[in-house]
């Protein structure tokens, strides 16, 4: 049996609220600022693209105040010059790298008819999102090298090692959407909605999958840290199909059982679904990329990011909530899809037996009054306020975290990564 069927068979669903969450701009506590990078990528096509520009302030870890401690202070003007550029460049490379996927193939006759297949599963799905992963792997290099080492082959590179953490972002996506029998992705139908395409769809994904280490074993196999990408691109993909599995365990359709809900369980189906796919990966892939190879150094930033990643997801998880549809984009769902969120695991801290009852007769239920009802509960609890105090005391930590942090890795990438996370309200 074909391995992405016996994935697709166990129920892997990716997308889900972690996976392609939009950051944005937020207006609580004060001016507006632009959240994290950190939602599903791909290079906009021209069809897509028109209109859409937009400046790289959303997506660069930057901050104005002391100098990273790898790389030259003389490097910083240049850096932040070539974020903007970094964007037109990375868009060019996507349909450079499609042309020779799908070129050198295509020159076997035998297999042309399948080329031209591929070649539309990788443009369609692939571009439409706003590839921030991708850009925070070359945004994280130029922190994390001296002038001399950014070369025009090193930032392709890096540029390549991007394009395949969106790859695989496409690969988990169309997946996940036949599992949800999704109906749009990206403002367009999901891939396998498309009119001759079905179940097609689950071999295309694997396809796409595979490209991921043609490019890397193209653009990587000459350099000391391809092993490490290897080794660093599956180990992400085996922690987020485990983290998906606790998540389908603990919160099975049409089964409600609130003793699931535990803060233990929450952190590990937060830490594995999320943390390690959508923060460290980017990070430690420009790590590897800079000759950061000391446990040390990794296990630092390895401890950072996915404190990150919990942070942001208890973010999610209230937004789902209590966002603005019109600023999120999405109406929440978490409560009638039977989610284990944060906000239900603190509302079972908090209830009494009789609220307790409520909770376990309406929770998970496809029905907009017992929603209703979940919501007056989280309410009654002050969940708000609740969030509230997790924000600041959990942004505290955070700070205090990258402040002790090894003293060969870049603070100042670290604290403008958090501090465009902080407050978001999308």
């Amino acid at each position: 049996m074909h391995p992405t069927v016996i994935l697709s068979r166990l129920g892997l669903r990716l997308a889900g609220r972690s996976m392609v969450r939009v950051a944005g701009p937020i207006t609580r506590g004060g001016g507006p600022y632009e959240t994290s990078p950190h939602e599903s990528a791909g290079h906009l096509t021209r069809r897509h693209f028109s209109g859409r520009k937009k400046t790289f302030k959303s997506q660069i870890w930057q901050h104005p105040g002391s100098q990273p401690a790898m790389g030259d202070s003389s490097n910083k003007k240049l850096k932040m010059a070539s974020h903007d550029a970094d964007i037109e460049r990375f868009d060019e490379v996507f349909q450079q790298l499609v042309t020779e996927l799908i070129d050198e193939d295509a020159k076997n006759p035998e297999i042309s008819d399948a080329m031209v297949r591929f070649r539309k599963v990788l443009e369609y799905t692939c571009p439409g999102g706003k590839r921030n992963r991708g850009l925070s792997v070359i945004t994280s290099y130029r922190y994390l090298v001296s002038s001399d080492q950014l070369t025009e082959d090193n930032i392709h590179r890096a540029m390549v090692v991007g394009w395949c953490i969106e790859w695989l972002q496409a690969f988990f996506l169309v997946l996940d959407d036949i599992m949800d029998q999704s109906q749009t992705r990206r403002g367009q139908p999901c891939w396998y909605r498309v009119e001759d395409v079905g179940n097609m769809a689950i071999n295309d994904a694997c396809y796409v999958e595979s490209c991921i280490y043609k490019l890397l074993r193209r653009f990587c196999r000459g350099q000391p840290y391809y092993v490490d990408l290897l080794e660093l691109f599956q180990g992400t993909t085996y922690k987020t199909i485990v983290g998906q599995s606790l998540d389908l365990i603990t919160s099975p359709d049409g089964k409600v059982n609130l003793s699931n809900f535990t803060e233990e369980r929450y952190n590990a189906i937060v830490k594995y679904k999320t943390a390690f796919y959508s923060f460290h990966l980017p990070v430690a892939a420009a790590m590897y990329m800079a000759g950061i190879t000391s446990k040390e150094s990794h296990d630092n930033a390895k401890t950072i990011l996915l404190e990150m990643g919990r942070f942001f997801q208890i973010q999610d998880d209230y937004l789902d909530c209590y966002g603005d549809p019109s600023v999120t984009g999405k109406v929440g769902t978490d409560v009638e899809e039977n989610k284990c969120s944060w906000l239900v695991v603190q509302a079972l801290r908090l209830v009494n037996k009789e609220q307790r009852e409520l909770l376990q007769e309406n929770y998970g239920q496809n029905d907009a009054a017992k929603v209703a009802m979940v919501k007056q509960l989280y309410q009654d609890l002050r969940l708000q306020d609740e969030f509230w105090k997790f924000e600041e005391s959990s942004y505290s930590q955070l700070m205090q975290l990258i402040n002790s942090s090894h003293q060969d890795l870049p603070k100042d990438m670290f604290t403008e990564f958090a501090w465009k996370i902080y407050k978001r309200q999308k």
